[in-house]
């Protein structure tokens, strides 16, 4: 009884949020375009398989993806995981001792990326749009990589507590130098590339990991060093997809290929 009325009352929450939207789009549709969609009945539906979606989604947060993901962190930084029961702990934590949190991070980033709904979308539509020159599954997996990179960087930032500031501004002047160099026709993909990553799927697990570290980890604060990782998420594919674009091209260009296909995206 009380799983249900947890979806009832967050059905409830749920048609209080969407309703904005469809408030909007309906007040456009029909005082700004004045015009009734041919497909108003599909639309209705469409609304309602939203509504039960997110409302079930959250459930599914707050019931499993939230919890868990804390419960991982907690295991892998556990004094017996990481040096054995009964083994002595040191008064100083190295940042070599954590190396599952590390690869755990990374392959939860890789995971969760390849699942995300929006990349999956955004990565269809690009190959639509290129016509095929922009291969859908190439750019998950680059994408996916550069979240796998970014969140086990990040992770190693809550262990040693070091600032976020300096790895975000080294990101970002990163980005700014591949922008420089990569072909004109990526870099607004790969800009989007690194929105559509941090969203429903994703940002969960991540955030909960970030949480249960900082929860666990001697001298780390929830609130400060628990929070962060989603920035990583965000900067580090940019970087992927636009790395990944300049490598095939310089692989044309070792080739021999024609000229007119170096702007060409993999």
């Amino acid at each position: 009884m009380a799983l249900i009325e947890h979806i009832a009352m967050t059905t409830i929450g749920t048609i209080f949020d969407v309703l904005p939207i469809a408030a909007i789009l309906f007040f456009f549709q029909f005082l700004i375009i004045r015009q009734r969609p041919a497909n108003l009945v599909q639309i209705a539906w469409g609304f309602l398989y939203v509504l039960m979606g997110l409302s079930l989604f959250l459930v599914g947060l707050e019931e499993a993806l939230f919890p868990i993901g804390e419960t991982m962190a907690k295991q892998l930084t556990s004094p017996d995981f990481v040096y054995g029961a009964g083994a002595e702990v040191p008064a100083a934590p190295q940042w070599t001792d954590y190396m599952w949190v590390y690869i755990f991070a990374a392959a939860i980033g890789f995971a969760t990326t390849v699942a995300e709904p929006a990349l999956i979308a955004v990565s269809v539509k690009a190959g639509e749009i290129s016509g095929g020159a922009v291969n859908a599954w190439g750019l998950r997996v680059a994408v996916a990589v550069g979240v796998a990179v970014g969140v086990s960087i990040g992770t190693f930032r809550i262990v040693t507590g070091t600032p976020l500031p300096l790895y975000i501004i080294a990101g970002y002047v990163i980005v700014i130098l591949q922008t420089l160099r990569a072909p004109k026709t990526i870099i607004p993909l790969a800009y989007d590339s690194g929105g559509v990553t941090t969203s429903t799927v994703t940002v969960p697990v991540v955030t909960a990991l970030g949480l249960g570290l900082a929860s666990t980890i001697p001298g780390r604060s929830p609130l400060i060093d628990g929070f962060g990782l989603i920035a990583f998420a965000s900067v580090f594919p940019m970087m992927s997809v636009m790395g990944y674009t300049m490598i095939a091209q310089w692989y044309r260009q070792r080739e021999g290929r024609p000229k007119g296909d170096e702007e060409s995206n993999p």
